[in-house]
């Protein structure tokens, strides 16, 4: 079964809000709030849709922009490709 690992999706924040990561790239992100990560909403609407297109799942808008946290994002990711098989 295929799975997102929290580097993955860490790879995939930063791609899509355009600029360096500014946490450190070892520290565990999984509980931190994007707002404190420095992610909005138009960042994680990109992320989603990315991510809809390289892993074939669908990400609804409404879904992704009421997550908080990258672990409450992954386990969503997760759960689709869980489903997708």
């Amino acid at each position: 079964m295929r799975t997102m690992t929290i580097d993955d999706l860490r790879t995939i924040l930063v791609s899509c809000a355009g600029e360096e990561e500014s946490a450190d790239p070892r520290a565990d992100i999984s509980d931190v709030p994007f707002d404190d990560l420095g992610y909005d909403s138009l960042a994680l609407m990109e992320t989603g849709a990315r991510i809809e297109r390289d892993f074939g799942i669908s990400l609804p808008d409404e879904v992704v922009a009421e997550l908080r946290t990258p672990r409450a994002l992954l386990d969503l990711i997760n759960e689709n490709l869980a489903g997708a098989r």
